[in-house]
């Protein structure tokens, strides 16, 4: 193979002297914002433009945590998360209150709990960095179940032009809205929010594939909102297991639902959600990029009939390429789906775990230079396509292989040893066929590009490797580089240039790049420390890791401390900007340079550390029903705890042991099958 494996025990820290000027320098040259998840509309998650974290200064004993804000709202007790990563204006002007007329710069949070905010990063007459400057409650009653906070999932957009930050968010009596807040004073714009619900989707018109929108609350808002590029409409993405994906247009001059297009034409089909956290992707020609999943539910329920592989516009397990018509809608123009979309389906390894990416290359290096890539997803595998030429059908999807060599997608021209021949490469092993559902899966994250400047070209992956008989330890590696070999004529493929091997990540969430234009290049990433799932609540949960690499040698430089950062939510990844690293958790946190005449940052004792409300005391069998089965067996398609207590003892054990839910009890003892029996037998 042409790739090399890293590894090398510590950090790499660098000597440089205690007060060396490098370490104190100034932001040259533009100073930028970060308005939207992964920095831009394409989603390379690269920013070029940042001059004082190098790998030198990184790597330095002064880079450390600098400040925080106070804890966020809680809800009935209920810690905030942030599922949302932290957003950034460099310069903004606050409108009203004690601040106004006073020039910060200002980060913005929205939490699970339904609350958005607006947090100073910097010091400004007398007002502290970390100091709230405007909170604004968008639902006074937040969608939750019994293990998480759903309120607000995706990461939201800020138009600057306009003022505006627009955030969706959950409430269970207005379901799921759309808010428009002035970035200035976080008051809502006039006319908004909008509700994306049935009776705004299924208006005449809205709809271009689907019959239509649930009226029930089914659907998770987890993908990150996105901006057409002459900011008139803002994208949403649906999905949840047992439902069909949903991708949704809003009209932000109108503030109106505009156009709708749903995964499936048939909306009992029910497969194809769209829940990566990194949302739509969108090129420079304004169409748009999404990748949809599979369904655990459905396929227990129908077996390989629930593939609907004949179906007429039914594209789950695929990516879709989509323009949006101001006065048409939405309009299918691409398609691509994997190979083996048949078999992964049938054991819910979704690709729509992991959102793509637009990649442009130079003009002349290569015979495809309009590239879109997918990095990791359920079965750690990478995918590279022609944005001008998507190899799919518009009208269904190719019929079911086996054949690796048969996937459309752009391939190295060398034997995989995965396959013994072509097909996609795989990052994040053991490759499997049949294993890659719930702590199983390998990746959930969205790639990062990176170009030096020197005509190399790379994309960054992020997951979680596995081993052990079930396939649910995690292992090294958990990032990936990837080198896009170009040609002039001939079309871009991946090769895995470099694996890293001394951490161990979970369920990592996306990394992200930093760089001076093509030097000092720094890969980013932050772990939650804990599988799929595990429960984020209480005073045991558990507590994530930043780690920073050499994007060259992806050598580390440096973690952050094990008591550093406080819990957070899944999938959200920090803001670095000007310097300064900006993490969400249940606060603020923001990392960077100490000044040489400044004190290292010191908690005061428990300040600002409301008490936990722990989660209530349960029993083994609870705790396990709660992680893994409450989701689905709560208000979804599944049967209720109740409906699953009137079946026979025997055929619960039955269908976890050798049945439909084996896979949901991938990892699980006998003992604990024997608890969660039990509790589901105890409902009254």
């Amino acid at each position: 193979m042409h790739y090399l494996l890293l590894a090398l025990s510590a950090p790499a820290y660098v000597t440089l002297a205690q007060d060396d000027p490098a370490l104190d320098q100034a932001v040259t040259g533009p100073r930028i914002d970060k308005t939207t998840f992964h920095y831009n509309m394409q989603r390379t998650g690269w920013n070029d433009q940042e001059t004082v974290l190098t790998p030198e200064t990184v790597a330095h004993h002064r880079f450390e945590l600098l400040w925080e804000s106070p804890e966020l709202d809680r809800h009935e007790g209920r810690e905030a998360r942030l599922q949302a990563s932290p957003l950034y204006l460099d310069s903004v002007t606050m409108g009203e209150g004690p601040y106004n007329g006073k020039r910060f710069s200002v980060a913005y949070l929205a939490s699970a709990n339904g609350f958005a905010y607006a947090v100073s990063t910097a010091p400004v007459d007398g007002v502290a960095p970390g100091t709230i400057l405007w909170r604004a409650q968008l639902a006074t009653n937040p969608c939750g179940i019994p293990a998480e906070m759903i309120s607000v999932l995706s990461t939201p957009v800020i138009d600057v032009a306009q003022n505006r930050i627009y955030i969706s968010a959950c409430d269970t009596v207005g379901k799921w809205q759309v808010h428009a807040l002035d970035i200035r004073t976080g008051k809502g714009i006039p006319n908004w929010p909008v509700s994306v619900d049935a009776r705004n989707v299924n208006r005449p018109g809205i709809i271009k594939n689907g019959s239509s929108f649930p009226a029930e609350l089914k659907h998770w808002q987890r993908g990150a909102l996105n901006l057409s590029p002459d900011r008139s409409r803002v994208y949403l993405s649906f999905g949840k297991d047992g439902q069909s994906g949903w991708l949704v247009s809003v009209d932000t001059r109108q503030a109106r639902v505009a156009s709708a297009f749903s995964t499936t034409q048939v909306t009992d089909e029910m497969q194809g959600g769209m829940w990566a956290s990194g949302g739509p992707a969108i090129d420079a020609q304004g169409r748009i990029y999404i990748t949809t999943g599979a369904s655990a539910l459905v396929m227990r329920e129908k077996g390989a009939a629930g593939v609907y592989s004949e179906s007429p516009n039914s594209w789950g397990q695929s990516i879709l390429q989509l323009r949006d018509d101001p006065k048409t809608g939405f309009k299918l123009i691409g398609t691509y789906t994997p190979f083996n979309y048949c078999h992964a389906v049938s054991k819910d390894i979704d690709l729509g775990s992991s959102g793509p990416i637009v990649v442009d290359l130079p003009g002349g290096a290569s015979a495809t230079p309009n590239l879109l890539a997918l990095g990791g997803a359920k079965q750690g595998n990478f995918y590279l396509l022609n944005r001008d030429k998507m190899p799919g059908s518009l009208v269904k999807r190719q019929p079911c292989s086996y054949d690796s060599a048969s996937d459309l997608s752009l391939l190295d021209p060398e034997p995989q040893p995965h396959f013994n021949k072509r097909g996609p490469i795989n990052l994040f092993g053991a490759y499997s066929e049949d294993s890659g559902m719930l702590n199983t899966a390998k990746s959930r994250s969205t790639a990062a590009y990176f170009s030096d400047g020197e005509g190399n070209h790379y994309v960054f992956a992020s997951g979680s490797s596995k081993k052990g008989h079930d396939l649910t330890t995690p292992t090294p590696p958990g990032l990936a580089r990837v080198r896009l070999v170009t040609r002039p004529g001939e079309a871009a493929y991946p090769r895995i240039d470099q694996l890293e091997m001394t951490q161990t990540l979970a369920n990592p969430g996306s990394p992200v790049v930093t760089s001076n234009r093509g030097k000092d290049a720094i890969l980013w990433v932050m772990d939650p420390n804990a599988p799929r799932m595990a429960l984020l609540y209480g005073s045991r949960a558990p507590r994530p890791t930043l780690y920073a690499f050499d994007a060259k040698t992806l050598r580390l430089l440096w973690k952050s401390g094990r008591d550093d950062l406080f819990t957070s939510g899944k999938y959200n990844e920090p803001a670095i900007v000007n310097g300064l690293v900006l993490v969400g958790t249940d606060r603020l946190q923001a990392f960077g340079i100490r000044p040489a005449d400044a004190p290292t940052y010191r908690r005061s004792g428990d300040a600002g550390l409301a008490p936990v409300a722990e989660p209530p005391q349960m029993s083994p069998g609870e705790a396990i029903f709660q992680q893994r089965c409450m989701g689905c067996h709560t208000g979804g398609e599944a049967p209720s705890r109740g409906q699953l207590a009137a079946f026979p003892r025997e055929r619960i054990l039955t269908a976890l042991t050798s049945g439909l839910m084996k896979p949901m009890a991938t990892g699980m003892t006998d003992e604990q099958i024997e608890q969660v029996t039990q509790y589901i037998k105890s409902a009254p």
